[in-house]
């Protein structure tokens, strides 16, 4: 029986940005913490890579919502997100900085990364609607975002934000992004196609190889 090892959190201070990171790799709890306040948003976020799939999710945002809860179950990990954003002038600053700070809360999650697979891929259906996203947790944020659909408004979240809430994700997470929309008519489902690829995508990337407790580079470094 494998043992499992309390996760202690730890917190500190980083460029009006407070940090908690996991300690320890025991068989539960990679956990990140991010607060952001700025003049437009004041953002917390929590997750538990080692998660069940469950989610608190507050933005302002409802389908902006629905898709975080939807990333949380099939990423099979735990989020709680807290936002409250200028959405006076437009949803644009609280989306980006939620993917921002939910990349840097996996960044943190991760740690030094040893054991993880860092790759993940995934195709996804909703309907008429297909995605595909890959994830390379390579310490190199970099993101790509192409679709053959025209991303309309879906309630009160703008079409055109959904590519910045990827941008912002992979620069928080110091990842590389590939997401291709390939078919789709809907917006609704087209966007939630995508979400869920990733969400795949990503579970497999930060997944544990338990036949190795190296970094998965040949730099030996990500």
């Amino acid at each position: 029986m494998r043992k499992i090892v309390p996760v202690g959190i730890t917190k500190k201070k980083v460029s009006g940005m407070t940090r908690a990171h996991s300690k320890g790799r025991g068989t539960i709890g990679r956990t990140g913490e991010i607060v952001r306040r700025t003049r437009e948003t004041n953002i917390v976020v929590r997750i538990n890579l080692d998660g069940e799939g469950k989610s608190s999710v507050r933005t302002g945002i409802g389908f902006f919502d629905h898709m975080l809860e939807t990333l949380a179950r099939h990423g099979q990990m735990d989020v709680k997100v807290e936002a409250q954003g200028d959405l006076r002038v437009d949803d644009h600053h609280t989306v980006e900085d939620v993917g921002l700070c939910l990349g840097k809360a996996v960044l943190d999650a991760l740690g030094d990364k040893k054991g993880i697979h860092r790759f993940g891929w995934a195709l996804c259906p909703m309907d008429e609607a297909l995605a595909r996203a890959a994830v390379d947790l390579s310490g190199r944020p970099f993101c790509v975002f192409e679709t053959v659909v025209d991303l309309e408004c879906v309630e009160t979240l703008q079409g055109e934000s959904v590519p910045e809430f990827f941008k912002a994700f992979a620069a928080g997470s110091k990842a590389t992004l590939h997401i291709d929309l390939l078919r789709g008519e809907n917006t609704h489902h087209a966007v939630e196609a995508v979400f869920k690829s990733f969400a795949r995508a990503l579970h497999q990337a930060v997944g544990r190889n338990w036949e190795s407790e190296t970094i998965p580079s040949t730099k030996g470094v990500l």
